[in-house]
C-alpha cells in the first residue's frame, strides 16, 4: 500500500474529541511526530475508506466489534503488545479481549471506552423516563433522534424484547426494521456525529436521543443555553463499547506509530483522552493522579463490573444482512 504521509507525519482515522491539541501538541513535543486526524461518524466508515485505497492513514481507532473484521479483511498489521508501553496496566477484560486477539495475535491495543445511554430534555419530558420506549413515543414528534449507525437496530431489538440482538433471525429482523420505519415520522434527524446531535439539543431541535455517555451531556449543558439535558440507562440496558487502536497494514510510520500507541496508555495520554471526551479510561493506574475521586467514580475507574451491566457491542453473526436492514430503514419514505 502506497502511503502518502511523510516519514514523521502520522495521520489518524478517528473519531471525534480523540486528537484535541492536549495529546497533539504534547506528543507532538515528545516525539517529533505530528498527527493529522480525520474523522468517522460510524465505525463502518473504517473499512469503507480503508478499501477506497490512497494509503493517507496510519492508525485507526475503531470499537472492538469491528476489529475482527478489519483484520480478517487484510487491512491493518499486528501489534505486538511487548512494544506497548504500561500495557500490563490495561484492564485484561479488554486486552485479552477474543475479538483483539485471534489466533494468538494481537491486532488492537484498547484505547478508550463507554456506554450508549439515552438523554432528554427534563423539562420537556415530564417524569423520570427509564425505558427505550421513550425512542419510540409519538408524544416527541420530530423532536427525536438517533445516531445513523446499525445500531438503531440493537435499540429496537431491546425495545421489542429480543435477547439475542447480535444474532437475530430473519423474522426478528423483519419486526426490527418494521418498528424502526414507523419510528421514522417522529425522528428529527439521525445524527452523525457527537457535535451534530450536541447542536440538535443545543437549537431545541431534538429533545431525546441515545447519545455516547458523557460527551453530548457535557457539550450541551456547558453550552449555557438556559436549560439542560439529563442522561439515563433505561431498564432495557444500555449499550457498551470499547475503542482500541490498529496499525494499518504497510505503514511506513510505524515508528512514530507505535509511540502513539504507548502514549494512548500513558498518564498524559489517558488523562487527556478521558478529559476530552468525559469516557472511561481502559487503563485505570494512569489516571490515579489526574482525577479526584468523585471524577473516578464517575469515570468508572476501577469498575469494570459495570461492563457487566451493559450490553456490549459484538459484530453481528451476519453483518451484511443488518446493514441491509438498517439501509431499507433509512431508505424507507
Amino acid at each position: 500500500m502506497a502511503h502518502a504521509a511523510a516519514a514523521q507525519d502520522l495521520n489518524i482515522l478517528t473519531w471525534e474529541g480523540y486528537a484535541p491539541e492536549t495529546i497533539t501538541r504534547p506528543f507532538a513535543e515528545a516525539s517529533g511526530c505530528n498527527i493529522t486526524a480525520s474523522y468517522v461518524g460510524s465505525n463502518d466508515d473504517f473499512a469503507a475508506k480503508l478499501a477506497a485505497g490512497g494509503g493517507v492513514y496510519d492508525i485507526i481507532t475503531p470499537s472492538s466489534d469491528t476489529v475482527p473484521l478489519l483484520s480478517q479483511a487484510g487491512f491493518v498489521d499486528p501489534i505486538d503488545p511487548a512494544a506497548v508501553e504500561n500495557y500490563a496496566g490495561i484492564y485484561p477484560e479488554f486486552s485479552q479481549s477474543p475479538a483483539l486477539n485471534l489466533d494468538g495475535i494481537t491486532w488492537a491495543v484498547p484505547l478508550i471506552w463507554g456506554s450508549v445511554s439515552l438523554i432528554y430534555r427534563p423539562d420537556m419530558v415530564p417524569g423520570t423516563p427509564d425505558s427505550i420506549a421513550v425512542l419510540f413515543d409519538p408524544a416527541y414528534a420530530g423532536k427525536i433522534s438517533m445516531w445513523d449507525d446499525k445500531s438503531a437496530i440493537y435499540w429496537a431489538a431491546r425495545y421489542l424484547g429480543y435477547e439475542n440482538i447480535f444474532d437475530l433471525t430473519d423474522e426478528q429482523l423483519e419486526a426490527v426494521k418494521a418498528k424502526l420505519i414507523e419510528q421514522k415520522p417522529l425522528v428529527r434527524k439521525y445524527w452523525a456525529s457527537a457535535g451534530e446531535l450536541t447542536e440538535l439539543m443545543a437549537n431545541q431541535e431534538v429533545y431525546v436521543s441515545n447519545a455516547w455517555t458523557g460527551l453530548t451531556f457535557k457539550e450541551v449543558n456547558g453550552l449555557n443555553k438556559g436549560f439542560t439535558v439529563a442522561e439515563f440507562n433505561p431498564k432495557e440496558k444500555s449499550e457498551g463499547w470499547m475503542d482500541s487502536m490498529m496499525l494499518v497494514k504497510g505503514t511506513p510510520n510505524q515508528e512514530c506509530a507505535m509511540k502513539f500507541i504507548s502514549y494512548m496508555q500513558s498518564a498524559e495520554g489517558q488523562c487527556a483522552l478521558a478529559a476530552s471526551t468525559g469516557y472511561f479510561p481502559v487503563n485505570p493506574g494512569a489516571v490515579a493522579a489526574c482525577m479526584d475521586e468523585a471524577t473516578k467514580k464517575e469515570r468508572q475507574v476501577g469498575n469494570i463490573d459495570f461492563v457487566k451491566s451493559l450490553v456490549m457491542w459484538q459484530q453481528p453473526a451476519r453483518l451484511d444482512k443488518y446493514i441491509e436492514v438498517w439501509n431499507a430503514v433509512k431508505a424507507a419514505p
